[in-house]
């Protein structure tokens, strides 16, 4: 297994991460988080032997073979066959069975082999990239936002294959609910350094804020200890009798480790601006069709009603037409078909990527901001700036040098400026990651008006989707219904007629939904079986180590007493106490460590049975 020591990396003086250490195990699958720019991508640039690091050691044992799955899909040759096979050494150049046998397991037929990797779905193409990567038979994957681009069915597909990999993988993707899915373990880059913890990013979460509530309660404690000894010295350093002990206090603060307040790093969080409307009914769509060819529509006699406070979203394959239906939602497509009907009150505030791509690269971000709305005073358009994490000067970058996830921010910072009643937004969670992906879902929960969107993520269609306009079976139709509801009722047909990663897997035997709940309810009365033990343990050294924190500053107290009063017997005595105390505080934290690492193995072990059923 690789293994990093005391990593670190700068660049142009900027340190990117210090002191990172990292030991993988067998089969470890962990997803890396972190915000855009925290070094995520130049961390397995390190590993990969693509960018070199300051100092520390990157440890690879010997014939150990790292994969990795690159973003972009670049071909150079004309048929899957070729493709694939000029990954062979030289030694299997001719062999082109382990190609093939690799090809048939993710999907492909004899008749694809002969086919330009160029025709096919991204799904497909994803797939071209990881027969090459596997026919080098690795023991690890590197994976670099593979999610991004997806469709629906390749993301599911995806899922399986990375949780059925012998091996070992580190996971980035913007999208939470995928890695939850498929790691073991959360792994994030903050603050310059590296924290690993065995589960999903909510747990992830939940330790880093105890841990930064811990870390800022010591600093806290020790500044005012720090400025009690501070004042002891200075009014006593000068008398003859309490000299000596104000020069040991004084020692004392020497020894003491400086605590930085913690940086807190800066997040999304906004409304977008709502014009109220008394429609019921925001957009009616009646019949609608259209295709860029007039013997080829994408869609045709797609008839639905939009609620004023629902959201709709457009799902499907890649290349179907799900952008092209919001653009000519948007009229900015010439009609054919059909008719959309807005209420006289309805106001349109669109995200598209089109959109993102005309913004005026030699604008500033507050230019393009101030640009959507000439009475937003400079203040107002300041604030959005800020609010889009463009603060002070960074309001005033050209658009033509940020990257794709700030420009991503500068559109939705225009949207905001857009008073509105009906978003219509195509991919926004592109080149945003899981912050921002969070604080926009809650700023579309909150919006009073309709919200029409196209996405892939499942985690948002879950999440905000009240009903559907799915384009499969050659066209598009309208579910009246949830995500859920449409995988129980329809389901994506393509997946009954996909090959999986292993062909030789049973399917599972279908259980009826009351055996269903009884082994559920089976396994979770286990699961609080067992981990009960573990529990009140976990409680008891909650409660006792905060009942021995709060002595521990009552006998610091008594202390600092004593030491001002020359009480040499009670500076001996609460000196002692102190010391069992602490003595206490440190097993305590020993024994709460075995009970959380205990109830998190329980907890995964229950949570992948519970998964399989």
């Amino acid at each position: 297994m690789i293994q990093l020591t005391n990593l670190n990396k700068s660049f142009s003086g900027q340190t990117l991460f210090e002191d990172v250490n990292l030991r993988m195990s067998s089969n470890q699958k962990i997803g890396l988080i972190g915000r855009n720019g925290s070094g995520k991508s130049t961390l397995f640039k390190i590993i990969l032997d693509e960018e070199s690091h300051d100092s520390g050691d990157v440890s690879i044992p010997k014939n150990y073979k790292i994969g990795t799955l690159r973003q972009h899909l670049k071909f150079d040759k004309p048929t899957v066959r070729e493709e694939c096979s000029q990954i062979l050494s030289v030694e299997e150049q001719y062999n082109f069975y382990k190609i093939e046998k690799i090809l048939f397991g993710l999907g492909f037929t004899t008749e694809d082999l002969e086919k330009d990797p160029l025709s096919f779905s991204g799904g497909f193409q994803i797939r071209i990239n990881l027969a090459k990567l596997l026919a080098t038979e690795p023991n690890m994957l590197l994976l670099d936002e593979p999610t991004n681009y997806l469709d629906i069915l390749s993301l599911r597909w995806l899922k399986q294959f990375i949780r059925e990999f012998e091996g070992e993988v580190i996971l980035i993707t913007h999208d939470r609910e995928f890695m939850d899915a498929v790691t073991t373990h959360t792994m994030g880059i903050q603050r310059k350094s590296l924290r690993i913890i065995q589960g999903g990013t909510k747990k992830y979460d939940e330790t880093l804020t105890l841990q930064d509530e811990t870390y800022e309660k010591t600093r806290q404690n020790q500044e005012k200890k720090r400025k009690e000894l501070e004042d002891f010295v200075a009014r006593n350093k000068a008398r003859a009798s309490t000299a000596a002990l104000a020069q040991s206090k004084a020692k004392m603060l020497e020894k003491m480790e400086d605590m930085d307040s913690l940086e807190n790093e800066a997040n999304l969080a906004f409304n977008f601006s709502y014009r109220e409307t008394p429609a019921k009914i925001t957009l009616r769509a009646e019949e609608l069709g259209f295709g860029y060819k007039e013997d080829e529509l994408l869609f045709q006699n797609l008839s639905f009603a939009l609620e004023n406070g629902k959201t709709l979203a457009i799902i499907g394959k890649n290349g179907k037409g799900k952008s092209t239906l919001l653009n000519y939602i948007a009229g900015e497509l010439p009609k054919q078909q059909g008719e959309v009907k807005l209420h006289p009150s309805t106001t349109l505030a669109h995200f598209g990527q089109t959109n993102i791509e005309r913004l005026n690269t030699m604008n500033s971000v507050s230019d393009e901001i101030s640009s959507v709305d000439k009475m937003l005073g400079v203040a107002q358009v300041r604030g959005i700036c800020g609010t889009m994490m463009f603060s002070g000067e960074l309001a005033d970058k050209k658009i033509s040098v940020l990257s794709g996830g700030e420009r991503s921010r500068v559109m939705l910072g225009k949207i905001i400026a857009t008073k509105s009643n009906l978003l219509l937004l195509d991919e926004p969670t592109n080149h945003l990651d899981m912050q921002s992906i969070e604080s926009l879902c809650e700023a579309i929960e909150r919006f009073e008006g309709a919200t029409i969107m196209v996405t892939h993520s499942e985690m948002l269609l879950r999440r905000l989707a009240d009903a559907l306009v799915i384009f499969h079976k050659n066209g598009a139709e309208y579910f009246d219904g949830s995500y859920d509801e449409f995988l129980e009722k329809i389901g994506w047909e393509e997946e009954g007629n996909t090959v999986g990663v292993k062909p030789s897997l049973d399917p599972k035997p279908k259980i009826d939904r009351k055996e269903l709940k009884k082994q559920r309810t089976a396994l979770i009365k286990a699961r609080s079986k067992e981990s009960s033990a573990h529990k009140k343990e976990l409680e008891f050294c909650e409660e006792r180590i905060m009942e021995l924190e709060e002595l521990l500053e009552e006998q610091n107290e008594k202390l600092i007493e004593a030491s001002n009063s020359g009480d040499n017997n009670g500076m001996i005595e609460y000196s002692q106490n102190i010391g069992k105390t602490q003595i206490e505080i440190d097993e305590l934290f020993v024994r709460l460590e075995v009970a959380s690492d205990a109830l998190d193995e329980i907890g995964q072990k229950y949570e992948t049975q519970l998964s399989e059923l």
